[in-house]
This record gives C-alpha cells, structure tokens and sequence, in this order.
C-alpha cells in the first residue's frame, strides 16, 4: 500500500512551523518554520504612524497565510512526496487570538475603510487591554450566579473572546457593526482552507464560555453588559462548533492547487497550540498533567469526572481527548520571563564570556545559576512578569526580593527559574484540593529541552517525576495526530484519536526525578513565595497603585 501522509501545522506567537508526518507510523519526514513578516504588533498599525495603547497586541492575518504556503511548501520541496499522498491536515492555534470577519472570511482590516482602525486587526491571545470588559463579565456574572464562571475558576481573562468583543464594541462601533462573525484565528485558517465556517469546540469550550451541554452564556446575560450584546451569539458566532478530532471540511480546490496539494485532502477541526501538545506528547490518560512550556506555560490534564477547580483557565468536556473532562491552568510568563531577563539584564563581560567560549548565553546563565545552592541567593521572585493566571489578574506584576549589593545577575536568574517551579506547585496544590491528583508531569517546548536545571528544579520543587518530551514539534506533531484521524482509516489515516496516539506517537522521555534533600530545602523557600503571593496578590493593591501612577505619568509627559 501507498505511504500516506498528513500536515501538522503549529501557529504560535511568532511563527508557523508545519510537520509532514507518516500517518502510519508517526515518522516526521519534513519540517519548515516561517516567522510572521509582521510579528506581534505592540507599538504602531504596520506602514502607519497609527500609535497603539499600552497592553495592545495585534497582529496581520496575512502573515498567517503567508507563513501556512512558505512551510508547507518548504515540506512538500524537502520531502520525496507526491500530491496524492498527502491525506490532511490538523491546525493549532495559540489562542484566544480573535478577528472581525465579513461573512465570506474576508477580515476586516484587508478593507481600505477599516485598515487603520486597530480593532479591525487581529486581537492576539495577549491583547491584555480588554481588562475593563473582563471585569465586567466577571462581576455581571458573579452578582447574576451565571453557572458558566465555575468552570473557569471562577473569572474569565481578558485574553478571551467576549472581553475583545465587548472592548470593539464599546471603543469601536462602526467595527463592531460591520463585522459579520469574530472568530479565533485558528478556525479562520480551517475556513481559509476549506470554504466553511465552523469553530472548533476546544476554542469555543476554552475562550468562548461554549459548553458541549448548554451551549454559550444566554442572551440575557450579555444585553446585561451592553444592549447590542444581546444577541452576539446569533448575529456574530456560529453554532456550527465541531469536536476534536472531526473533519472540518475538504480542501477547496482554489487552497489545494495554491499549496500543490489535491482536494481530496482532508482538514481537522482546529484545536489550541498547548492542548495539541497533549495529544503530541502522547498523554491520554489521567494522573498526568502537561506543561507546555514556551513563551507562557499551560498546564493540561484529563479526568472522568468534572470539578471546580479555584484558579483554573477551564475544563470542557471532550476538549482534548473525546470521553473526558479536559482542564487547564497556566502561568502568563515562561520564556518571556528569561528573554525580558536576557534582554535587559546581562552585562557586558557576560556577553564577552559566552562569545568567546562559543555557548549561548542562556547556556552561560544557566551554568552561573547551576553553581548556587538553593537558597545561596537570598532572592525570591514572583512569577506574574505578564500578569497571574492563578489569581486571574493581569494587573500583578513581577517581583523580586533579597536584592543587595552582592547580588549577582545569576542570582536572579536562579531566582526567576525557582519562582516558575513555585508557580506551578501551586497550581498543582489547587488541582490536589480540588480532588484531581496529579502523579507525574510532562513537560515540552524550548524551555523543557533546553534548560536541564529548571526541569530538576520543577522536580524538585513539585515532588514529582517530570518527563521532558523528546519528540520534536509536539503540538504540531498533535495536530498531525488530528490530520490523520480526520481523513480517516479509509484513505489511510485511523478513526480515533486514541487510535492514532497509540500508533503515531514514539519517543523515550528524559526523566527528571525529585530529589529528597533538595525538596525539604525548596519547602522553606516555596513558604516564603507563598507568603510573598498572598501579600502582593491578596492583601494589598501596591502594585496597582503603581501601575495607576504609571499610567497617569505616561498621559501627563507623552
């Protein structure tokens, strides 16, 4: 029989990077990563003096086509592989990262009356100005006793969908008017691919306050946020919502000569770029948590049963794998953290030192960092450097303490590496309350492969194995996992999802296990964090009081 392959197609924050995967065996043949020409948009609208306001991230819909042709292309040119055997397609997506679309998925930024307009872009999933609205949401539906919130811990983030929608309509009517749908960006690429327009139930379930039991909030509750919200769901969404693991559609014949690919290629409902690490890691049962670890961290794991955990981003029934309940939590900051620190933090003679050794940097850093012993730099740091997910404030902001004259910039290092650690025991202790015992954890992406001392300090830290997953491109090697059940055993692929992990997923995890004397070491520091949370995060509004002064000083000299 004919060899059949399927994409796997992994959009994150910066980039596009395609997998092409032997749907029988999971054996990647290709790979091909493009960046966004554009990047994440922060400062002004492309070819525009257009300024954006602070906690703006928008992006260019362009980029996302052009960044899906260049990679599969670049797999199809460095790949022996006929048209014909390329079966499908599966798309992740990092998310919420919403758009304001006309009814034929036309976004409304491509249009010369609305271009310079920034909410005609695309609000991508750190957009974090939609923070009123949010705040709305969660008061209207606590005070209303919305079932919907317990599901997300009880608040939804501004990063989500209705929060950016609300935000275009309350600061751009004429936007939110003209806008037939908004959509995340992944199910708009599954539209660009096949012509129809549906969403993706991890999404919806996830961003969109969807449940495969009761739907979206009532209409009710959002003329309570604003009259025209009355009937979003109706006039804005769709109801056409698809499982994981469906077939979205077909290629349309216009896409699949474009890309050198047949019509006959099946495409995947789309699923988020961390949750597709989930099937990429080949987890499929529970007990497990995964961390999907790059420029924030999402935690994810699977049980049979649906609780309220306090903090958490979600559970949806069937988000990851059909026939659980899928949760998710996170924190805000992971790569970014170091990449702020490596940016701004590193003196010269660093620098000098890992040129002329011929290491990076970070292998520098993490060298420094790995000489202290726990405790050694008399620093503690607060993991919010974009926000706390766990408290669901975007407002709380970075934090360390211990700082002296001796300090030393391997100090602090140590310290950001430790404050992630402490990050996600603490969303492990959430879970361990709430019922949902977690027995060992995976991790995977840049930050996992990479940095050997932070996994043993999330051992450590966590009293758990940790597992770092050795398989490349993990969610985009998820998302091949959906390409193939999408098309289907007939044409080659398989018909369940357990199906396909069990036959395309192979790899050995490094395996990180905690060590005694460090655990009992680290429990004295991690009470210090906890202590140093509590204060910043409950007990006082310091850092809000700072972040108003700021505000005010940057309208009063800008």
């Amino acid at each position: 029989m004919e060899t059949k392959f399927v994409f796997g197609i992994d959009f994150g924050t910066e980039s596009a990077r395609a997998i092409l995967v032997n749907a029988s065996n999971g054996e990647m043949v290709a790979s091909s990563v493009n960046p966004y020409p554009h990047g994440v948009i922060t400062d002004c609208l492309p070819d525009t003096d257009i300024a954006l306001k602070k906690g703006w991230a928008l992006q260019d819909p362009r980029d996302y086509l052009h960044s899906l042709k260049a990679c599969i292309k670049g797999c199809l040119l460095a790949a022996d592989v006929e048209r014909e055997q390329v079966i499908g397609i599966g798309i992740d997506f990092t998310a919420s990262t919403i758009l304001p679309i006309k009814q034929n998925g036309e976004p409304l930024c491509f249009r010369e009356e609305f271009k310079e307009n920034p909410h005609s872009w695309v609000k991508l999933w750190k957009h974090h100005a939609a923070y009123k609205e949010a705040k709305l949401i969660n008061e209207t539906a606590y005070n209303n006793n919305e079932p919907f919130i317990k599901r997300y811990g009880g608040e939804i983030s501004e990063e989500w969908m209705f929060p950016k929608i609300l935000q275009v309509l309350n600061e751009a009517t004429e936007i939110y008017n003209a806008a037939d749908r908004f959509i995340e960006a992944g199910d708009w690429i599954v539209m660009q691919l096949t012509g129809k327009e549906n969403r993706s139930s991890c999404m919806a379930g996830y961003k969109g306050s969807w449940s495969k039991r009761t739907g979206y909030p009532k209409s009710d509750f959002f003329k309570t946020l604003h009259p025209q919200m009355e009937n979003v769901v109706d006039e804005k969404l769709t109801n056409e919502i698809l499982p994981i693991g469906s077939r979205a559609g077909l290629l349309s014949k216009e896409i699949a000569d474009e890309l050198g690919l047949s019509d006959k290629v099946a495409v995947a409902t789309g699923i988020i770029d961390a949750h597709a690490a989930v099937l990429g890691a080949g987890i499929s049962n529970p007990g497990t948590m995964v961390m999907a670890m790059g420029t924030s961290i999402c935690h994810m794991c699977i049980d049979e049963k649906e609780v309220f955990v306090p903090g958490i981003s979600g559970v949806v029934e069937d988000g990851i794998i059909p026939g659980y309940y899928a949760y998710e939590a996170g924190q805000s900051a992971g790569g970014d953290t170091f990449s702020w620190f490596m940016k701004n933090c590193i003196p010269k003679e660093y620098q000098d030192e890992a040129d002329n050794r011929g290491i990076s940097i970070y292998q520098l850093m993490e060298e420094k960092a790995s000489r202290l012993g726990i405790g050694e730099t008399g620093v503690i740091a607060l993991d919010w450097w974009n926000g706390d997910r766990l408290l669901k404030d975007p407002n709380l902001t970075g934090t360390l303490i211990g700082l002296t004259l001796n300090t030393k910039p391997e100090h602090i290092y140590r310290a950001l590496m430790e404050s992630l650690a402490f990050g996600t025991r603490k969303i492990l202790t959430a879970f361990n309350e709430s019922g949902i015992n977690i027995e060992e954890l995976y991790a995977g992406g840049g930050l996992a492969e990479k940095n050997r001392l932070l996994m043993q300090m999330f051992a450590d830290i966590s009293g758990k194995n940790v597992h770092v997953v050795t398989i490349p491109h993990a969610s985009a090697m998820g998302s091949a996992v959906l390409a193939a059940v999408a098309a289907g055993a007939e044409t080659g692929g398989w018909d369940s999802v357990q199906e396909a992990i069990n036959k395309m997923i192979h790899y050995k995890s490094d395996v990180y296990l905690p060590i005694s004397e460090n655990m009992k070491e680290y429990d004295d520091l991690f009470a210090i964090y906890e202590s140093v949370s509590n204060y910043f995060g409950k007990e006082t509004l310091l850092m809000k009081s700072l972040m108003e002064i700021q505000s005010n000083s940057r309208q009063k000299y800008q």
